[in-house]
């Protein structure tokens, strides 16, 4: 017999939209089974989820495309999993305007394909962009290659729609790229991964297409050169649209081949297509300065392949990878942290691969420890956090077994602004049911 809780859930989104017991397999989250799975089709019904979940104390996992699922702290009791997959809707398009409203639960891949049609895009290319729903891509303020040139999620955010813990719907900013009246919100929602609210509705700035998009794909004998490479890219007067640095495990995700030595980097350039000719040109007589041993051109599908790989190079690289961190470090310093980082990991009997956005300062470390103990996979981590934070880096663990989470904090120990944080927190979640304890200090 369905639970009075079920029968309320399904009172308000129709019970085919309620998944409870082995039907919610999909939805476990650390190896946690949630008590339901939940599928609202409106802000409304977000809303009415969220008031009966808060006056029931069930804690609250929002869900978009599940592909940053598995960052963060370990939850102690998913509750009940809320999937935005049918908030999937192009709200409005103004192109004159270079402006778009869409649902949170339409996936990357889908927008661009409609914004296509018009000869705009959003200038955004986190990974899985298939899978990536943009409320998840704004709650945990992801970003691919192309960050670089364009920026951040919370760069390109307008305005957004949000329902908090008790159900009240609330927006901040506006549709316009010159209105800027509301930011806080927005930006206080970007990146806090659906710790203050469920956002449902987003407005965002595009661009026109590019007439010419092209990667250049330049091959370094060491690390070290490639990072000296990176480093004359920035200093020179080129716009690239992506400076990004892998070595050779990284590589092996792109190439299929196993790794060794050597190093590439990856750059895009788009633009009017003399500009691209000429910077693509003297990108590679800049780089023979440095070493450079070879390089190729990459064009359409060849190119979107490439970063494809790439992006999902944290998956794919090791048979069975042991855990995934991210360092966010200064630009000048990538090449070095990665040189180090990958001979920390040589010491423990452990692979690495680990690639950057050079120009960001942004890197993935990936472990491949098919077999190693959680112990030893998580001691290298915490070398490599020590190592990140004596440079004055941050490092974030992205995924990991449970056996490692359980034995390193997902998160560096919280600085002074964390009380301000713990302060938001209670002010738009007073009873803590949305994603308790999996953000920064337990929040």
């Amino acid at each position: 017999m369905p639970s009075p809780l079920s029968q309320r859930l399904a009172e308000i989104v129709g019970a085919p939209h309620v998944l409870t017991g082995a039907a919610c397999a999909p939805y476990v989250v650390e190896g946690r089974s949630p008590d339901f799975a939940v599928f609202p089709g409106s802000k409304d019904e977000v809303a009415a989820v969220l008031a009966m979940a808060a006056d029931s104390g069930v804690p609250v996992t929002p869900w978009g495309g599940g592909t940053r699922m598995g960052l963060g702290s370990p939850p102690a009791h998913p509750g009940l999993v809320l999937r935005l997959g049918r908030l999937a809707r192009l709200v409005e398009h103004e192109p004159g305007d270079l402006t778009a409203t869409v649902g949170a639960g339409m996936t990357l891949e889908t927008l661009q394909a409609a914004l296509g049609r018009r000869g705009q895009w959003l200038s955004l290319d986190p990974p899985e962009a298939a899978r990536a729903t943009m409320g998840g891509i704004l709650a945990s303020n992801a970003s691919g290659p192309r960050r670089h040139l364009y920026g951040t999620a919370r760069d390109l955010l307008i305005g957004l729609t949000m329902v908090l813990a008790d159900g009240t719907v609330v927006r901040g900013g506006g549709k316009v790229v010159k209105n800027v009246a509301g930011y806080d919100l927005p930006k206080l929602a970007v990146g806090s991964f659906g710790t203050l609210g469920v956002i449902v509705e987003a407005t965002v700035k595009l661009r026109p297409r590019p007439d010419c998009d092209r990667l250049v794909i330049a091959r370094f004998q060491t690390l070290a050169e490639a990072g000296s490479g990176a480093r004359a890219v920035m200093a020179s007067d080129l716009i690239p649209s992506a400076l990004d640095l892998a070595d050779a495990e990284a590589l092996s995700a792109r190439d299929g081949a196993a790794g060794s030595d050597g190093a590439a980097l990856l750059v895009g350039v788009d633009g009017l297509a003399e500009q691209v000719d000429w910077q693509c040109a003297e990108l590679i007589r800049l780089l023979k300065d440095c070493g450079l041993s070879d390089w190729r051109l990459l064009d359409g599908e060849e190119r979107d392949q490439a970063w494809r790989l790439l992006g999902r190079m944290a998956l794919t690289v090791f048979p069975e990878g042991s855990a995934g961190m991210s360092w966010g470090v200064l630009p000048t310093q990538v090449a070095e942290l990665m040189e180090q980082g990958r001979e920390i990991a040589r010491r423990s009997g452990l692979r690495a691969a680990l690639s950057a956005h050079a120009g960001v300062g942004i890197v993935s470390a990936v472990l491949g420890a098919a077999g190693a103990e959680a112990r030893r996979v998580a001691e290298t981590l915490a070398e490599w956090r020590a190592l990140v934070n004596a440079s004055g880096g941050h490092a974030l663990v992205e995924w990991a077994p449970l056996a490692v989470k359980e034995r390193i904090s997902v998160w560096d120990t919280p600085d002074p602004a964390h009380r301000i944080m713990k302060q938001i927190k209670a002010e738009l979640d007073p009873r803590g049911i949305l994603n308790p304890g999996r953000f920064v200090g337990g929040i």
